[in-house]
């Protein structure tokens, strides 16, 4: 049997664990189905750690929620009563003691995400969904957990020519550890999170693209980022419209932040007709950030490419590799949980300032932001072997509505600064939002400009309206 001594430092940072997706604790008392549940559920889900002898915030505070088992034999009970589930779920143990910081053992209980459907002893589907173990009763439902489960990540793929040492003693590992667990061994954390192949030290790629600083050196797969920006709005641009493009790579968590600074900085150099004038092209952060992490965390790292973010003048496209996975389809997308690669998602949830903090929340998040800025609606699809978030800049309000806007500020539009501000992308079509207005009474053309240079302004009718 397995005991690890633990100091002071690590009790604390146990107990400032908040339970999450990820994250668990039960108490020395806790009947062994309520572990079951526990334990199916992350399993169901996307993996994680339970921690049993540590009572919840709402019943001890610090270390009087600290209450372990006697002696090891003790916690025989609950072991065998979660390996004899059927299936059993991929689990690992260790006991954890400290001499004098808390009476007897905790039993620390890691989950990985598996490849059937588990049940608990009475035969109830449990998944984990935050920090709460879900019921499953619908037949439906538990028929699409199962379709989902069949499916295997290429993160677990082990990688031949890395060696175990160029992950463990990496900066980001040093980094990570650091703020997550200071005491721990690198190698055991790694091999402890199934990082590395338990017998051969293997790291997997899961490992790689997490803390090598140089993925795309060591996976035999394209797995960075382009950036590349467009001066056009057209469906297809051509050569003569790439400005510039950008090549981002290295460990995950420093590449989301790196990708999302490149971006914004792109955007800041690019000016764009608004309903209010001329001005720099903005997205909501919080839009930008939860589709490119999304983007990180669930693309397929098995398909030969980098993840494609394509800045135009009236949209962003976010392309990310590989085809929606399991049961995920374009209509319950906002809806549906899952995770391609649970040991990414689980990993960078552990990072102080999580990129994933909110997790499950993200396109909703992206959604709502856009919303809230007065933006259309993003719009998502399947492009080839990508799955593929555009953002439109472009405004919620009615063409005619947003053409009067900008007339508020600037004394004339063109078919052009019109397109810009409505994301119509014909011409003809601007043509007759103009002529509708005209039919109104409200904009006229502007004498003596013709063809290319052609616009229109505002008529006294339509002046009055806009200062209403």
């Amino acid at each position: 049997m397995k005991v690890r001594l633990i100091d002071e430092g690590e009790i604390d940072g146990i107990l400032e664990r908040d339970e999450s997706h990820f994250f668990d604790f039960k108490a020395r008392e806790t009947p062994p189905a309520k572990l079951q549940k526990a334990v199916v559920a992350f399993a169901n889900a996307d993996g994680g750690e339970l921690i049993v002898g540590i009572a919840d915030e709402k019943e001890a505070e610090g270390r009087s929620r600290l209450n372990g088992f006697s002696d090891l034999e003790s916690m025989n009970g609950i072991l065998q009563s979660l390996f004899e589930l059927n299936p059993p779920p991929e689990l690992q143990y260790e006991f954890l003691k400290s001499d004098g910081h808390f009476p007897g053992y905790l039993l620390l209980l890691r989950v990985e995400k598996g490849a059937s459907v588990y049940k608990a002893a009475d035969n109830t589907v449990f998944v984990r969904q935050g920090a709460q173990s879900i019921p499953i009763k619908d037949p439906e439902r538990i028929a699409a957990l199962g379709f989902a489960k069949g499916a295997k990540s290429f993160e677990d793929a082990p990688l031949d020519d890395l060696p175990a040492e160029n992950i463990v003693e990496a900066p980001e590992m040093v980094g990570f550890l650091e703020h997550v667990s200071p005491k721990s061994d690198p190698l055991e954390f790694a091999l402890n999170q199934n990082l590395l192949e338990p017998k051969s030290w293997r790291p997997r790629v899961a490992a790689a693209l997490l803390f090598s600083p140089s993925p795309s050196a060591f996976i035999p797969r394209k797995c960075g980022v382009k950036i590349t920006r467009y001066t056009t709005s057209e469906d297809d641009p051509e050569r003569d419209h790439l400005a510039e493009q950008f090549t981002i790579e290295g460990p995950m968590y420093r590449a989301i932040s790196d990708t999302v600074e490149k971006v914004q900085e792109v955007m800041n150099a690019v000016e764009v007709w608004t309903s209010d004038g001329l001005k720099g092209l903005e997205y909501p952060p919080e839009a930008i950030w939860e589709t490119i992490v999304n983007a990180f965390i669930h693309r397929d790292y098995s398909i030969s490419d980098d993840i494609q973010i394509l800045i135009f003048d009236n949209r962003m496209e976010i392309l990310s590799p590989g085809t929606l996975p399991g049961y995920v389809t374009v209509d319950n997308i906002l809806e549906a949980r899952f995770s391609r690669n649970p040991k990414l998602v689980r990993t960078l949830a552990r990072y102080p300032n999580a990129p994933n903090k909110d997790l499950g929340e993200g396109l909703n998040t992206t959604f709502q932001k856009m919303k809230e800025w007065g933006f259309k609606e993003p719009e998502i699809g399947i492009d080839g072997n990508y799955v593929k978030v555009t953002l439109p800049h472009a405004k919620l309000a009615a063409p005619t509505a947003a053409i009067m806007e900008f007339l508020q500020t600037e004394d004339r539009i063109t078919n052009r600064q019109a397109r810009d501000i409505t994301g119509i992308k014909s011409e003809n079509l601007v043509k007759i939002e103009f002529y509708k207005l005209r039919d109104e009474g409200l904009i006229e053309r502007v004498p003596g400009l013709a063809g290319p240079k052609s616009a229109w302004q505002l008529t006294p009718e339509g002046k009055i309206k806009n200062e209403a």
